[in-house]
């Protein structure tokens, strides 16, 4: 699939369609399954309290010689075991990226048990679009640490390691997809984009790789998203141009409808927004109709000049305002029930604006 069918095909997504961050609260595949398959846009199920390897750095990570992770999924790889797994790991990683053939890197059961069993679903089910997700290569560089307290930027080649990992990893998972006759709606994680900071050096190539590895998952034939939990330089991050940037909407919307110009660019270009609507932090208190018109007034205030309300709300995502991992399953129960609530708000709206005159053939 070319970029420009791809950007077609965002606009073919469902109005206002619900999906998942990522990770749920199961300890049981087939019910992180049930709940992840019962969305608009089935997604992945990453279950985390079940085994941490499924924690978003290690499960990103796998096979990293040297790496460890503890019972809350913060990583640290033995400098002494990279230093000897080192060239063989190199030189695998140089053969799969070279060759595509990249089965070896998809994710193991160890890390992500539902994977095979979501593959096994989305072949029989003849689904037409399905969202996966991997921790990004900004983030897993940020947090991951070596044995001694350094930064992987400190190793000589461990920093271009994980980059690759990542990317060798996300492409695997793309293919599987596509083999199993599927559109992958593949995001990359990026809580770390947080600490971003445009006056240091190593973020903006860090910034450049990020471009690079969305160009490259794109030529496999999947929509990009690009996930962001906390706020961040916002103009660089959509100037990316993914095809879908997610945020959580009380914290980021207006922050980046700010950025009108970097946003008018991202918007002209066919791509469109993953709004996480529904507060996932259990001390929120709010109105699920209170949130959806506050998301509307957000929008026609302060959307570019010459964007229509009703064209842009009708290609966003809905989702929860992040993963659900460490919520209870009856929490996140009542969230995909919120969910669906605000979708059918927000639907409602677009009936009322569009009018009668909008459905004559």
């Amino acid at each position: 699939m070319s970029a420009p069918d791809i950007r077609r095909a965002v606009q073919l997504l469902p109005t206002c369609a619900t999906t998942g961050v990522g990770s749920l609260p199961h300890t049981q595949v087939e019910l992180g399954l049930q709940a992840a398959l019962a969305l608009e846009i089935p997604f992945l199920p990453q279950l985390p309290r079940r085994d941490p390897a499924e924690y978003m750095i290690p499960a990103a990570l796998e096979g990293l010689p040297g790496l460890r992770f503890d019972e809350d999924g913060m990583c640290t790889v033995n400098l002494a075991e990279w230093e000897a797994g080192r060239t063989a790991f190199e030189a695998k990683l140089d053969e799969a990226l070279t060759s595509g053939q990249l089965e070896d890197f998809e994710p193991t059961t160890e890390s992500c048990h539902a994977w095979r069993p979501f593959l096994w679903e989305v072949e029989h089910r003849k689904l037409a679009l399905v969202k996966a997700q991997i921790a990004g290569p900004f983030t897993v560089r940020a947090v991951a640490l070596t044995s001694e307290g350094g930064a992987p930027l400190d190793v000589p080649g461990l920093d271009i390691a994980m980059y690759r990992l990542v990317m060798a990893r996300a492409l695997a998972m793309v293919k599987a997809l596509r083999r199993a006759n599927a559109t992958p709606l593949f995001f990359l994680d990026e809580p770390g984009l947080y600490a971003f900071q445009r006056t240091q050096p190593r973020h903006l190539l860090a910034l450049q790789e990020l471009r690079l590895m969305v160009l490259a998952l794109r030529r496999e034939g999947a929509l990009v998203g690009i996930h962001c939990c906390g706020n961040t330089d916002w103009a660089a991050l959509l100037n990316i141009q993914p095809d879908v940037l997610s945020l959580d909407v009380r914290l980021s919307l207006d922050a980046v409808l700010e950025e009108a110009e970097a946003l008018a660019r991202f918007l002209d270009s066919g791509a469109t927004l993953s709004l996480g609507i529904i507060p996932t932090d259990l001390a929120s208190t709010y109105n699920v109709q209170e949130l959806t018109e506050s998301v509307e007034a957000s929008l026609k205030a302060s959307l570019p000049k010459g964007r229509r309300f009703t064209q842009v709300l009708s290609h966003v995502l809905l989702t929860p305002a992040c993963g659900l991992a460490m919520r209870s399953v009856p929490d996140m129960e009542r969230i995909i029930g919120e969910l669906r609530a605000a979708q059918r708000s927000l639907h409602e709206t677009l009936d009322a604006e569009r009018g009668p005159e909008f459905y004559v053939i």
